[in-house]
């Protein structure tokens, strides 16, 4: 049968998404991985020989598609089938005084979270619900907080999945002695768990670290380890030489697979693994400015891999970093994730301090403000903020502003140069993104909340209430009773109503 066969080179700049090119040619983007369709299609009859890294696609009469199955499918990571293990982190020296009382995962951070919710969150919000936490050194108050935040009566609703804190135990024999010697030995000693019934159905392990910042879709990081038929594959990052000392090190080769790792390495053995980066698809400046490629510390492992790596091949390896994945990169498939979003280790008091603070630019590199994929925290009933003789509540966007007498409720944005005073603000009902704002704004529309320059006195302003700039409310004229339902507020008893969901127009004086 004849048959006319488009050949589409499929190229992995390793990345996050899975992106298909439409009819119009090719998708630019680095981030994740490519299909290029050939310019110019040519019928070919006869038998033809497949080359090698490409994909065909077969043009077949119209027919029940039941017959006639796909030629290549990629299996789709299922959530069901992958267990997180957080690592708890050891004595936590590096952020000592912070952890002369607490484990490191459970330090605050961000005014009202504390680490272990970021890699928890990040399981949550990618459908992963099989999670264990290795716990060892002070971690009173991080099990008190897992249990609070994370548990199936009061916390979370985790359906038919569970959060298990494994706490570091002795046990029988001389092994059962030790406490966690490592990463991997914290792993080792409760690998057990994965064969218990509960655990039968996992395929892939994810192993996370307790201690960083980012948000991250676990499963895009899976989707590439199944893609690439990898037994591990590591998440990485791009990394400039001022800190690249401080963490695993990695080459790898056209199609992804790691040739090389060597875990912190310092003069010469740190020179020596430098690599182009514009290979990840950086531009030339910077990829001069980051000419290393530094390991997350987030593996996935392919769980018969995993078991046989900590039981047989390397029993006695006791540190993921700087044993497993090294030794493992010279028999093993190991691949490279790219991860191309904020990421920041919060080891040390310096970069916990800088993260902190870095949290209140305009507009941060990161922000826990996402309705999508929200951070998760222990529910503490605490009433809202009060400063002055004013009441802040929670999730507010408070720039540049003078709030006098006032309330300002939940999810409220006030602008720069915005003057409350005497007046109750109920807040929204969800946030508006930055570029939803931003298009808004090109098109002279007015987002939620108070816009810049606004005086507003002696006012009650309803939920989802849109102000525009340079506007002023302040009733000089001391009207008692008014009804302008069309400009979106009335007067009563002197006191301005805003409406809910109404428009004040830029420039309006009332």
């Amino acid at each position: 049968m004849a048959c006319c066969c488009p050949a589409m080179k499929f190229q992995r700049p390793f990345g996050l998404n899975r992106k298909v090119v439409s009819d119009s040619g090719r998708d630019s983007s680095f981030w994740g991985a490519e299909v290029v369709k050939a310019n110019h299609l040519k019928a070919q009859s006869g038998p033809q020989k497949i080359q090698t890294r490409l994909i065909r696609s077969v043009l077949t009469p119209s027919v029940d598609q039941e017959s006639h199955e796909p030629l290549l499918r990629t299996p789709r990571a299922d959530p069901k089938n992958v267990a997180s293990i957080i690592l708890g982190g050891g004595a936590g020296t590096r952020l000592f005084p912070l952890t002369s009382k607490r484990a490191k995962p459970a330090v605050p951070i961000g005014g009202c979270y504390r680490l272990i919710d970021i890699p928890m969150s990040n399981c949550i919000n990618s459908g992963i619900r099989k999670i264990f936490i290795l716990t060892q050194f002070n971690s009173f108050s991080l099990n008190r907080h897992l249990s609070r935040t994370y548990n199936f009566g009061n916390g979370v609703n985790f359906g038919d999945g569970f959060v298990e804190v494994l706490a570091a135990t002795q046990t029988s024999g001389d092994a059962g002695k030790k406490w966690f010697q490592g990463t991997a030995d914290a792993v080792r000693q409760f690998i057990w768990v994965f064969e218990d019934a509960k655990t039968k159905n996992v395929e892939h392990v994810l192993i996370l670290s307790g201690d960083h910042l980012y948000r991250m879709d676990y499963m895009n990081f899976v989707q590439k380890h199944i893609e690439s038929n990898a037994d591990i594959t590591v998440s990485c990052v791009p990394m400039d030489e001022s800190r690249a000392s401080d963490y695993g090190l990695l080459k790898i080769d056209e199609s992804g697979q790691i040739i090389q790792f060597s875990e912190k390495p310092k003069g010469d053995d740190l020179k020596a693994m430098q690599v182009d980066t514009t290979v990840l698809g950086l531009p030339p400046k910077e990829a001069a400015e980051l000419p290393y490629i530094a390991s997350m510390g987030v593996y996935v492992f392919r769980k018969e891999v995993l078991l046989k790596l900590l039981r047989s091949s390397y029993p006695t390896s006791n540190d993921f970093g700087s044993e497993i994945i090294p030794l493992a990169v010279k028999e093993h498939n190991v691949q490279a994730f790219l991860f191309n979003d904020y990421w920041e280790d919060i080891g040390t008091i310096g970069s916990f301090f800088d993260a902190n603070l870095a949290l209140t630019e305009q507009p941060p590199k990161f922000q826990f403000y996402d309705p999508k994929t929200p951070f998760f925290t222990s529910p503490r009933f605490l009433p809202p903020t009060k400063i002055l003789d004013s009441i802040v509540s929670h999730g507010c966007f408070l720039r540049e502003c003078s709030v006098q007498h006032s309330i300002v409720g939940i999810r409220s944005r006030v602008e720069s140069g915005v003057e409350l005073q005497d007046t109750m603000m109920m807040g929204a009902d969800f946030y508006q993104t930055e570029a939803e704002i931003a298009s808004l704004l090109a098109e002279g529309k007015v987002p939620i909340g108070v816009s810049e320059n606004t005086k507003i006195r002696n006012c009650i302003i309803d939920k989802n209430a849109k102000i525009g700039k340079n506007v002023v409310i302040a009733n000089a004229d001391g009207v008692e009773e008014g009804d302008r339902q069309e400009e979106g507020f009335y007067i009563r008893s002197g006191i301005t109503v805003v409406l809910k969901n109404a428009t004040i127009r830029d420039g309006l004086v009332l």
